[in-house]
């Protein structure tokens, strides 16, 4: 990121070193790959959330489990999330850190008429709001898959790992294996692209630099300072919860955590800690077992509060540069689709950015605003895995604290809760 900024910067107006018509081929061929990264992940990222969400409802054999702990870790997971993307909107309306950036000098496509005028409304009414949930529930699901309509695809997906629930395992388990299979092709590919990332990162940021000049990185700083004041928000939501309702500290929970929130931070994939996020769960943080390997690879596949926080700044963002105006009905539908777009996040790098388009293109705001921030995305996926993970964390404790009241059962490991 540093090194395509210094490139653009050499590139650009300021050192005319280069013609503006020379800059801008050299930037288009610089910025190749990163199209290619997200020609890659647009591919593959349908097929991988339908496998991930449906094999996330199915992760546990024993179904009386998932029937009993189910319903109220999804329920869980769903508040939570809620109210990370609304505590992103509310930041990024507060700070508005789209107004550091001028959308006229972007090398983007831009909602701003040529004469200058007002930029076309891209908002949703309030009438028309019943009409866009209803059409929420797909009735071909073939085709919300081939035009990449993110949220009836996790609609359709959680209705179909349901019924694969509710099945007898022998035969729901053929389907599953298929699942299996078809999550690991997708996995491969997305690692091939992954590969890409470092010089997409690069290429991005160098022409976006050469075009727009240093004026276009304050405005992407105070982007990344609010997404990552949010994060910080949530996060202490999520220790008050767990405080709370299952009686472990700040203190404790960090230092039973801290390892997992490494790993998390360097991998930038929740499926990645996967199991240091279980030995954590059972070992310091006295989770009992069947709650922890029921509620973590759940939570790796639904439960992304950090993802969903940052796609409500990115979206609000994104349409502040455009100047796009979007009115209750905008942000409520906002809230909708990165809960639902959050929920089929797949727990690998890089994919969240992308899932971002679906959101922006439901509120009627240019999808092509996002070369705008990848440049930075790399450091706020690092950032976000962070909550994501830590919000499973707090979702086992929680679970088994509610779970074990409710029971009487005795406990068969020691809770370590700081008292």
């Amino acid at each position: 990121m540093v090194i395509g900024v210094c490139t653009g910067l050499i590139m650009g107006p300021t050192t005319g070193l280069l013609s503006r018509e020379t800059a801008s081929v050299v930037g288009n061929w610089l910025a190749f790959p990163g199209h290619l990264f997200l020609a890659l992940i647009q591919m593959i990222v349908i097929p991988l959330v339908f496998s991930s969400i449906i094999r996330g409802l199915c992760s546990s054999d024993d179904i009386e489990q998932l029937r009993r702990l189910g319903g109220r870790a999804i329920l869980f997971f769903v508040a939570t999330t809620a109210v990370a993307v609304t505590i992103g909107i509310a930041l990024a309306l507060l700070i508005r850190p789209g107004d550091y950036v001028d959308a006229t000098n972007l090398g983007l496509a831009s909602v701003v008429d040529a004469s200058g005028g007002a930029p076309e409304t891209g908002g949703v009414r309030i009438l028309d709001l019943p009409d866009r949930v209803l059409t929420l529930l797909p009735s071909n699901p073939l085709s919300s898959m081939v035009e990449s309509n993110m949220l009836q695809v996790v609609i359709f997906a959680s209705i179909f790992g349901v019924a694969l629930v509710v099945m007898q395992r022998d035969k729901a388990r053929p389907v599953l294996d298929l699942l299996a299979s078809l999550q690991e092709v997708c996995l491969t590919i997305v690692k091939w692209a992954m590969w890409l990332a470092p010089l997409a990162v690069f290429g991005l940021m160098a022409r976006l630099t050469a075009e727009t000049g240093p004026q276009a990185l304050l405005g992407v700083l105070v982007y990344v300072g609010t997404v990552l004041l949010g994060l910080l928000l949530m996060l202490g939501v999520l220790l008050v919860v767990g405080r709370v309702y299952a009686g472990v500290s700040p203190k404790v929970f960090f230092s039973a955590a801290k390892d997992v929130m490494l790993l998390a931070f360097s991998t930038s994939s929740s499926a990645a800690v996967m199991p240091l996020s279980i030995k954590t769960a059972e070992g310091p943080l006295g989770v009992r077992k069947h709650i922890s390997q029921f509620v973590i690879p759940l939570g790796a596949t639904i439960n992304m509060n950090g993802t969903a926080l940052y796609q409500g700044v990115a979206a609000i963002f994104i349409a502040q540069v455009f100047g796009v105006e979007i009115g209750a009905a905008g942000l409520i539908l906002i809230v909708l689709t990165s809960v639902g777009a959050s929920i089929g996040s797949p727990a690998t790098p890089g994919v969240g950015i992308v899932i971002l388009s679906t959101i922006l293109v439901s509120v009627g705001v240019p999808a092509s605003g996002i070369a705008l921030i990848m440049g930075v995305d790399r450091l706020l996926d690092m950032s976000r895995t962070v909550v994501n993970v830590c919000g499973d964390l707090v979702a086992c404790i929680v679970l088994d604290k509610l779970d074990h009241a409710e029971n009487e059962e005795p406990e068969t490991t020691e809770r370590v809760n700081g008292t």
